[in-house]
């Protein structure tokens, strides 16, 4: 079941590429850009990855934190990042179990056996205040996503 607005995010507790715990409710008192992507190292979601990096002063701007989000391994992201050159965003890896937190967001998808590709927003106090699923193909626009959270205030 896909997660809806004004439903409370599922907290959860991920490993980033650099082997560290994030847990979404580190976050509390920020808003929270939850970026799901099917796979590492394919285009589209690089693309996306990157645009999180590129507009990390603006995600700070609006007291935001941006988390990449996708059922590859730990060690698989790590390398991802250091091709990427990404040294601020964290890519978290919802590996084992296998897509469980893609599962609580209702963004898995069992033929992939991936997750999907989607924007949720967090609010400060952890409720889900926008949801945007795309098709696999789909880059998310990254203005889009901007103004959806300084619509959020």
């Amino acid at each position: 079941m896909e997660m809806k607005v004004g439903q409370k995010a599922p907290d959860f507790t991920l490993t980033d590429q650099k082997g560290n715990e994030v847990a979404l409710s580190d976050y509390r008192g920020k808003k929270v850009l939850l970026s799901w992507h099917p796979f590492a190292f394919t285009g589209v979601c690089t693309d996306q990855m990157r645009a999180l990096e590129t507009h990390k002063e603006e995600f700070d701007k609006l007291n935001t934190v941006a988390l990449g989000m996708s059922t590859d391994p730990s060690p698989s992201k790590g390398a991802w990042a250091k091709a990427l050159s990404i040294k601020n965003t964290k890519l978290l890896s919802d590996f084992y179990p296998h897509g469980k937190v893609a599962r609580e967001y209702g963004l898995f998808v069992e033929e992939m056996g991936s997750s999907g590709r989607a924007n949720v927003l967090v609010d400060e106090e952890g409720i889900v205040r926008w949801v945007k699923v795309y098709d696999i193909p789909q880059l998310p626009d990254i203005q889009e996503v901007l103004n959806a959270i300084r619509d959020m205030g």
